[in-house]
Formats: structure tokens, sequence, C-alpha cells
């Protein structure tokens, strides 16, 4: 059956009459079967992430079934093995279960209770893989929010939908302005990805040549040009089970478009100067900063390149459409460059992160970094249209900055949501009470706050 395709069934037993026997009749159940006669070439099979079941013969010369048992167990405990035992071995397979086989087998056994063991131990094999992801996408949650900083709906929606899209294996444009963070996200898709144990491959197409991008990006043989005196891979070659991350593809010449269409379509190449049809197995994420469809209706860009790409699409925003995030950023930006310049954390005045948000931050992220760089080595921040310095805020002690910062972000959020207690706990992520218990060690009153009682204000 299709479905038993995805699952490894691997029978170790050193009688070749009894190991064809089983493997046949696995086979023509659908399942695919590798037999072996030294156990040893079988534990090389196994890992964590092995979707298998093992039969394995309980009485061999070069190992017994205990010893194998055991040694697949340290692998993965949770790998089903399932003892193959004559009548006179019930004891001992009753003790290879104390020690965590799966099941066994007698070898009397017809052949529909041997496939419903197996079947048994599939889903069960299934079941737990299934369960790891399932952990492993959720850790991803906490590890994407320190790529992916913000509380914003906007960044919240970001990743999700990296978190979403990370598990479908489609080529995808990821689209943003100038420092948005593109590469960040194209990273998160691959990290978060099935592909995250391959390599992440970054090309940026408006950084290199014609010439020189060709042989970067599809390699050449030796001799296919003058100074080509070795044969070179190039870099969707050098992807190959992992991730090509494109940035600024709205740049690639369209000679080159033409060739990188081929290579999506057949998931195959030729080098520079070479006949050979190299198969790979990409994932593409292209980025740009502007609109490619736009572009291919102005003959900037391959119409059909862009629909092959645009299997799935992720749009950055820009800072200035979540600057509720700026303060949570400028502070974590500073926090990374503390320990990068391996500085004491310098504490953020409310009053500087109030001011940061009015700027227009036309360099998104990046600049705002770059900021959060200057404060932490003590330079000013010069940003364009206003100059800060450290001298402007002196430095309170913590608890004073914390709650400064405390009843700036409450007062923000009961102003956004005209003093509303439940619209305001919400945003902020806390209980009713306790936002009622913060009003009142601020002494705020949402009475402040209400736009209609403020003559609409």
């Amino acid at each position: 059956m299709s479905e038993h395709n995805n699952i490894e069934v691997l029978v170790i037993d050193d009688e070749e009459i009894v190991r064809q026997a089983v493997m046949q009749t696995l086979e023509l159940e659908g399942y695919k079967v590798a037999g072996f006669e030294d156990p040893n070439e079988a534990i090389k099979r196994c890992s964590d992430t092995w979707n298998g079941v093992i039969i394995c013969d309980l009485r061999m010369d070069i190992m017994d079934g205990i010893e194998v048992l055991q040694r697949v167990l340290a692998i993965d405990a949770d790998i089903p093995v399932i003892m193959f035992s004559a009548h006179a071995d019930i004891a001992t397979a009753i003790k290879a279960i104390r020690l965590g086989a799966y099941d066994f087998l007698e070898k009397t056994d017809d052949p529909e209770q041997q496939l419903n063991r197996v079947e048994r131990a599939w889903k069960k094999r299934q079941l737990v893989l299934e369960n790891r992801q399932l952990k492993q996408l959720i850790q991803g949650h906490h590890q994407i929010n320190d790529r992916l900083v913000g509380h914003s709906a906007a960044i919240q929606q970001l990743r999700q939908d990296v978190l979403q899209l990370a598990q479908v294996d489609v080529d995808i444009i990821v689209m943003g302005d100038t420092g948005t963070g593109k590469e960040v996200v194209a990273k998160s898709l691959h990290d978060f990805s099935a592909r995250a144990n391959k390599p992440f491959v970054a090309l940026n197409c408006g950084a290199l040549a014609e010439s020189v991008m060709e042989s970067e990006l599809f390699g050449h043989e030796a001799g296919a040009f003058t100074g080509a005196l070795k044969k070179r891979i190039g870099k969707i070659e050098y992807a190959n089970g992992g991730t090509l991350f494109l940035d600024e593809i709205e740049s690639m010449p369209a000679s080159l478009q033409v060739r990188l269409l081929r290579v999506l379509q057949e998931r195959c190449l030729q080098r520079v100067g070479g006949n050979s049809d190299i198969k790979v197995d990409i994932r593409v994420v292209a980025a740009s900063k502007v609109d490619l469809l736009d572009a291919a209706k102005n003959s900037e860009f391959r119409e059909d390149l862009y629909y092959r790409l645009n299997v799935a699409r992720v749009d950055i925003p820009r800072l200035s459409q979540r600057k509720q995030d700026i303060g949570v950023l400028f502070n974590h930006f500073v926090e990374q460059s503390a320990q990068q310049y391996e500085q004491e954390v310098r504490e953020v005045p409310f009053a500087l992160l109030q001011q940061l948000e009015l700027q227009p931050w036309p360099g998104n992220v990046r600049e705002l970094r770059n900021a959060a760089q200057r404060w932490a080595i003590g330079l000013a921040l010069n940003i364009k249209g206003a100059t800060f310095e450290q001298s402007q805020f002196p430095a309170d002690d913590l608890e004073t900055s914390l709650a400064d910062y405390e009843r700036g972000l409450i007062s923000k959020a009961l102003n956004e949501h005209n003093g509303q207690i439940e619209l305001t706990a919400s945003a902020l992520g806390i209980p009713r009470k306790k936002l009622y218990l913060r009003m009142k060690k601020y002494q705020l009153d949402r009475k402040t706050f209400c736009r209609d009682e403020l003559g609409g204000a």
C-alpha cells in the first residue's frame, strides 16, 4: 500500500531463507524493506529521525538479538524493535520486551499476524515522530521571537506566516524595503524547516557583475573560460538538499533569469562550459525590495520567472508600520551590542524611547540596530532629523527606569484604546486585575484617556 512508502522496515536475520521470506511478505504489502545478515550494518541506518521498524532474530552468530536491541535503543529509545523468535526462545523474547522491545513474533506465525504487528509498530513510530515535530515547532515559536522581535500585530502575523511556510517545501518570494530583515526571514524559513540540517546558501544578485554571477550561481568546468583552471561548484549545486537565498533578485540579468527558470522547472542545471545535467534538490527563497509583478508588467523582470517563484509570498512590514515595536527592538539591540562589545548594558530612558518612536526610520530595522549599537558603546545616535546625546538622558537607577518604562507603556496602551480597560489589558497581555493594580501604582485614571470624556480631543 502506498501509505507505507515512507517507512522502512529492516529485517535482521542470519538465515537467508527466513530473511527473504519475511522481506517478501512486507514488500507485497508496499513497505520499503532492507535485509541484513550483519546487524552492525542495520544499526548504522538508525537515528532519532529515522522513520522505520526493525524485525530482529533473537539468535544470531555475529551478534545476538538482545545486544542489537540495546544498541538500537541507545540511539533512540522509541524505535520499535520486534524480536523474531523460535518457540523455544519465548522466555528470551519476553526478557527482550522488558528491556524495551516493542513486541515479538514467532517464526511459525502466519504472514497476516506479522503484518499486523508491523502495522502497529509503524503507527507508533509515526506518532512519536509527529509529536517530536510538534515540540520542535513549539520551541521554534520561542526561537523565532528572538529573531523577529516585537509585539505588534504585524510582526506576530509575520512570525506565524514564516513558521507555517517553513513546513511547506515550496519556493517563496520575500518582499520588503531595505533594512526590514529579508535575510532574517529567509534564514528562519530555512532553520524551522525539514531542510535545517542542510546548507543555507545566500547570494546578493545586485552585488556581482553578470559574468561573475553566472559562475557563482551555476559553477563552471575546467577550461570553460580564461582563468577557469579547475572545476568549480556553484551556489545552486552547493545548496543541494538545502535552501538557496537570492537577495535583490530584481537585479539579476535577463539572461540568467532564463537559466534560473530552467533550474526551477527541471530541478537540474548545467555548469558553465559543461553539457551534463546535474540534479539538484533545493528550495529557493527570492527577496526583492520592488514589486516583482509590477517589474514584470514593465518588462523589467521575466513574468514566467515571477510566477514560478511566487508559489508563496511573505511581505515584511516597514518599521514605520509597527512603531510600537521600536522600544522593544531598541532595547533588544542594545543588549545584543553590549554583549558583543563586552560593555555594561546602559539603561535606556523612557524619554529616549518616546523620541525614537517619532522618527521615520527610512532604513528600517537596520537603521534602528545601528543606532542601538552606537548607544551601547556611548556614542551620539546621529539619527537623521534629530541628534540624541546620552547626556540628555541621565541614567536613573534600575527600579526607576523600569517603572518609567512600564508607566509609559500602560499610558500609551490606554491612550490607543480610549481608556477601555478590557482592550488595554488584552493589548498588554495582562489580566484586568493586574492592570488596575498597575494603574493605581502609577496614579493613572482611565478617564484621562477617554477621548469622549475630553470633548473628542
